[in-house]
């Protein structure tokens, strides 16, 4: 059942409950007619029960909103997301049944969380994703979102460089660098990392993961 199925199943509950009362109003009393001849008045002796209203508060089914439909970027351009959710597969693909960061929607986590983000964070994501655009397209006339594996790699080549403790001074190593970090975190702090595997394996952090976004 989609959500717009279940949103339209509470509407209606809505309008149903509010209107049970006047249709019980409506009802004649016992023992007079539902329709009495014209000019016949109804019986003044016969007292009028009054009406039923249920307290009975309608049951809805619930369920996350993501388990509906399929979340849409906010923050990031249609190229940017796509950007990102690239990015995202290849430095955490799931491995062995495990959910990698695709499965555990960090893309979609990320475009919340850098969209309320300090404006130099923001920069940071925009610029960075625009720049793997940029070089795909040049590279290989194409947007990074559809390159190959390979052809992937090669773009992403300030990350084969080695880690120090000084900020890299090219801003794609720098965005790369805080990306990279920012998707294994969104990854494994997620409810689809942390709850049963292919396995039934668990790990120690489940429970305080973050919950799917409306």
């Amino acid at each position: 059942m989609t959500l717009n199925m279940k949103r339209r199943g509470f509407v209606k509950a809505l309008f149903v409950a509010p209107a049970a009362p006047a249709l019980f109003a409506q009802q004649p009393a016992p023992g007079v007619s539902a329709n009495p001849a014209p000019g016949v008045p109804l019986n003044p002796t016969q007292p009028v029960p009054p009406p039923t209203v249920s307290n009975e508060i309608p049951k809805l089914d619930t369920m996350v909103p993501d388990a509906a439909a399929e979340p849409i970027p906010h923050f990031f351009t249609h190229a940017e997301f796509g950007a990102l959710r690239k990015l995202s597969g290849m430095l955490m693909p799931s491995v062995n049944g495990m959910a990698g960061a695709l499965e555990a929607k960090a893309p979609e986590f990320l475009d919340f969380l850098i969209g309320d983000s300090p404006a130099g964070r923001q920069q940071v994501y925009r610029a960075g994703l625009d720049a793997l655009n940029a070089g795909s397209s040049k590279r290989f006339g194409k947007a990074f979102a559809e390159l190959d594996a390979t052809q992937a790699d090669a773009v992403l080549a300030p990350l084969h460089q080695p880690w120090t403790y000084e900020e890299p001074a090219d801003p794609l190593a720098r965005f790369l660098r805080e990306a990279k970090a920012d998707i294994r975190t969104a990854t494994v702090n997620s409810r689809e990392y942390n709850t049963a595997s292919a396995g039934g394996r668990r790990f120690g952090g489940s429970g305080t993961y973050w919950y799917p976004l409306d």
